[in-house]
């Protein structure tokens, strides 16, 4: 094991500071200057001026600066005061002086050498005034006692003519004092930022390791990639996800050998299309569907992307999140299969019904009016619950189709309206018809009048205590147009916002337990859609709802509505 290098070696190789070292340290090196510069004057002597060895005066200063060198290395100075080294300094003086008595005029610049310790004194920045006072005074005395005590008569000469090293010394003290302050004005400055730095590095730490944390604490993957693509964040879900995509026999894939696929779990997505691929690109996308990994560990994942920009606004990477919805897929299957094995179920008693009473029907020459009346109402309902049933196999199926024909609005609106009115009389709510305005549309009259249906329904049950229902039928901005009014509950925004998603039903309907299936809206939606229309609607919570059907008269061409079928039911 090597010997740790000296403090001179070290200051030398700029391994450590003047600053850093010890103060014993400090103390040697600020001493050793004029050690060096009092042996070259000591070996000059002997060479040119050997008598000078003999000299006790000369001896003395070189013992003296001896001396003052083994104390600076030897005193512990960092145990005593801290100005206490300046004892050094002082005595440096004294010794130069003995030099300067002993040199006489064969080394009469040996005075010269007061500024080692004039430069020691200022830069120590202990005491400004008393070193600048001494940087004068002690090299003044330095080049005087000689004058004094010389055998020569003290002239007015004598004394001004070397009166030129004092000022010197002094003009070096204030010029040190200056630098020294400056330097340490620097080094606490550089001390501040260090702090700051190392404020801001741990400050730095904290947060990696609670963003670390946060990210390993949420069941959902997370990936964020730098422009390039390269990932340059994962936490652990991700990485499990990842192992689970990754096909066998290879270590090391890439992106096109992962195991991803369509929403039918068989077709495998292509590379291009593939959610990590479009989020390098910079795409913005929501819950795209994929399933990752094959066989029995096959998961369903809900893949979402947000852009990262750089301060000019430039794409600089994506954030990724990756949900796990193979549960919530897999109890949707579930569902869809019992609401289809339910339906067919019920197609079989309905059908059996509604035959009874088309024969029932067939004798009505035989029965009284009001049960003819109260028959064909039945029948009617009947087959509107047969279509409510095939609407469910519909919704499971994922199909609906239409037949347009041309139809008058006021006749589907007397027809829903006659069916609900038993059920409006219970409730104690007034049904209004606003149809004077005749109107003809290219409809399907059975799914308009599902839809009517529907929200006569729906307004009557959402308005528990009475009220009012409107029924309006109209022709606005090209369209044909029915409006349903109520004066009831209303929704909340929150509600609002799911009010089209299936089987959805507001919290205040379930606390009043008022019965459905929350299919009714989204079915709607979708037949007005498939018109080629729109539902929409308007409600304030405590106030009540406007619902409003709006189906387009003439395409752009002047022919009928574009209306074909629907491929999919809303979500």
């Amino acid at each position: 094991m090597s010997a740790a290098p000296s403090p001179l070696v070290s200051l030398l190789i700029g391994r450590q500071q003047f600053h850093e070292l010890s103060l014993r340290a400090r103390v040697v090196l600020s001493h050793l200057p004029l050690c060096v510069s009092v042996a070259l004057t000591a070996l000059l002597a002997a060479v040119f001026f050997s008598e000078l060895l003999s000299n006790p005066h000369f001896i003395a200063g070189l013992a003296g600066v001896g001396v003052l060198l083994i104390l600076s290395a030897v005193v512990p100075w960092d145990r005593l005061p801290y100005p206490s080294y300046w004892v050094i300094p002082l005595l440096d003086f004294v010794a130069i002086g003995f030099l300067r008595q002993g040199g006489g005029s064969e080394l009469s610049g040996i005075s010269l050498l007061a500024v080692f310790p004039v430069f020691w004194m200022a830069w120590s920045e202990i005491a400004p005034a008393a070193a600048r006072l001494i940087s004068f005074v002690a090299p003044l005395l330095i080049i005087w006692i000689p004058v004094f005590t010389g055998p020569e008569p003290v002239t007015a000469e004598a004394l001004v003519g070397p009166a030129l090293v004092p000022i010197v010394t002094l003009t070096v003290s204030v010029t040190a004092s200056v630098f020294a302050l400056s330097s340490t004005a620097q080094q606490l400055t550089l001390a501040r930022k260090d702090r700051e730095l190392r404020a801001l590095l741990e400050e730095s730490k904290v947060h990696v390791r609670r963003l670390d944390t946060v990210l390993n604490a949420v069941a959902v993957g997370v990936l964020v990639t730098d422009a390039n693509g390269r990932d340059i964040l994962s936490n652990v879900q991700q990485q499990r996800d990842r192992s689970v995509a990754m096909p066998q026999g290879i270590e090391n894939p890439d992106e096109a050998d992962l195991l991803v696929f369509e929403a039918d779990r068989k077709t495998p997505f292509a590379l291009e299309d593939r959610p990590i691929r479009r989020a390098v690109r910079g795409e913005t996308f929501s819950d795209v569907l994929v399933w990752i990994g094959a066989g029995e560990n096959q998961r369903a994942m809900l893949c979402t992307a947000r852009p990262m920009q750089d301060d000019t606004g430039r794409f600089d990477g994506t954030v990724m999140a990756f949900s796990d919805v193979t549960d919530l897929v897999n109890a949707l299957t579930v569902k869809e299969e019992f609401v289809s094995s339910v339906t067919h179920e019920l197609r079989t008693p309905l059908t059996s019904i509604m035959g009874y009473l088309d024969l029932a029907l067939e004798d009505a020459d035989q029965l009284p009016e009001h049960v003819i009346h109260s028959l064909t109402i039945a029948m009617r309902n009947s087959e509107r619950l047969l279509q409510l049933v095939e609407d469910l196999l519909f919704t499971a199926a994922g199909t609906l189709s239409i037949e347009p024909r041309s139809t008058a609005l006021a006749e589907i609106v007397a027809g829903s309206v006659a069916s609900a009115l038993p059920r409006a009389e219970h409730a104690g709510v007034e049904l209004v018809i606003d149809a004077a305005e005749p109107v003809v549309a290219d409809v399907d009259p059975t799914r308009i009048g599902q839809v009517l249906d529907n929200l006569l329904s729906n307004a009557i049950k959402y308005s528990p205590g009475g009220g009012r229902v409107t029924v309006r039928a109209l022709e606005s901005d090209g369209a044909a147009v029915l409006e349903v009014s109520d004066t009831g509950m209303g929704m909340s925004e929150a509600d609002q916002a799911e009010v089209f998603t299936k089987f959805f039903r507001t919290s205040s309907v379930r606390q009043a337990a008022i019965p459905g299936l929350g299919l009714g809206l989204a079915i709607s939606k979708s037949i007005a859609e498939a018109h080629g229309g729109t539902l929409t609607f308007s409600s304030v919570l405590g106030s009540g709802t406007t619902f409003r059907v709006a189906i387009p008269l003439r395409d752009e061409k002047g022919g009928r509505p574009k209306t074909a079928s629907l491929s999919q039911l809303p979500a």
